[in-house]
């Protein structure tokens, strides 16, 4: 059974951390646990990827360093999390690249609404240059970027009918996340657009204070939204993906061998949670067919329409813009 801590004692450890001029857990000789976090279930595939790390740190350290790992948000949301990291109270967490849109920009350019058009260009995007640029971003504001964790593509569900056109989103309160590209995109394509973090959609759905939502198929079946929202557009939006990253703080009271083995270790991860991700898609699309959901297709070059002056926008951003001149010229090639 999973150690259960509370946000309260994981922020006290911020205020004794900055008291001593040092990491929460600096200077420590003998074994130490890493904290690790996500909002997602035990067996989403990214908290099975993070699991697997722990399991071989533990082993080629002997028992010195290990991780715990703590999803479901137990400790609270995304960005919660993303701050608690930068100040050192927990170790490594597992986020979504909208919550980090606004103070990352980098990451901005692999979630753009219809620039990346498949899992497999993701895939080799996030294991090149892109990939390695935008980790590099995370360190100039206390975070180390360890590894991309792709996440297939985004579609919309709702609870009216189904989405064929952007027409059909007029009116349509729809979850996004706290991300002013995604808040931007769902305006530009016609719905109300409603900012919510990922652990409250299901209630908001269930008490009616949004009709719909955005996200991966995997994490509409694991959330169970599925039972409320019984409508899946596949509108293949985006393919945004997730990031691991570790406080900068904690990452550097490692020795040089430690920080090698981790980074090691989580980039090997990558291909762990890739499997998994694989085999969790295609059971989520059964499981949410047999409960009855309707999948339909949509209109796609409508969509893209619709969403080309916000791809336009990003696109000129400074950080953004080379980022998104490589994405297009390797798709070329």
């Amino acid at each position: 059974m999973i150690d259960r801590i509370s946000r309260r004692r994981v922020l006290g450890g911020i205020g004794a951390a900055a008291a001593l001029g040092c990491a929460p857990w600096a200077g420590a000789t003998a074994t130490h646990t890493l904290t690790t976090t996500d909002v997602h279930v035990s067996d989403y595939p990214t908290v099975q990827a993070v699991r697997w790390i722990g399991e071989q740190l533990a082993a080629e350290t002997a028992g010195r360093l290990s991780l715990r790992v703590y999803h479901s948000g137990q400790l609270g949301r995304e960005n919660d999390q993303i701050d608690m990291a930068r100040f050192g109270a927990i170790d490594i967490t597992r986020v979504y690249s909208g919550a980090l849109n606004n103070g990352w920009p980098r990451t901005i350019a692999l979630g753009l609404p219809y620039l990346i058009r498949s899992k497999t260009q993701l895939r080799a995007l996030i294991d090149g240059e892109v990939g390695a640029r935008i980790l590099a971003g995370f360190e100039a504001r206390g975070l180390i970027g360890l590894a991309i964790y792709d996440c297939g593509s985004r579609s919309m569900y709702n609870t009216r009918g189904p989405l064929r056109t952007p027409a059909d989103l007029a009116g349509l309160k729809l979850r996004v996340p706290p991300s002013d590209i995604f808040l931007e995109l769902m305006g530009a394509l016609g719905a109300n657009p409603t900012p919510l973090p990922f652990g409250e959609v299901f209630s908001a759905l269930e008490t009616r204070l949004i009709d719909g939502a955005e996200n991966n198929i995997r994490s509409f079946h694991s959330s169970r939204q599925f039972e409320i929202a019984q409508f899946w557009s596949e509108t293949e939006h985006s393919y945004a993906p997730d990031f691991l990253l570790m406080s900068k703080r904690n990452f550097d009271a490692l020795s040089g061998d430690d920080q090698q083995l981790l980074r090691s270790l989580a980039q090997r991860s990558m291909t762990v949670m890739r499997q998994e991700w694989d085999a969790s898609e295609a059971r989520a699309r059964e499981a949410v067919l047999a409960a009855g959901v309707q999948i339909n297709s949509v209109d796609i070059e409508a969509f893209r329409a619709a969403a080309a002056p916000v791809l336009a926008r990003y696109r000129a951003h400074p950080e953004v813009a080379p980022l998104v001149d490589r994405i297009e010229a390797e798709a070329q090639a």
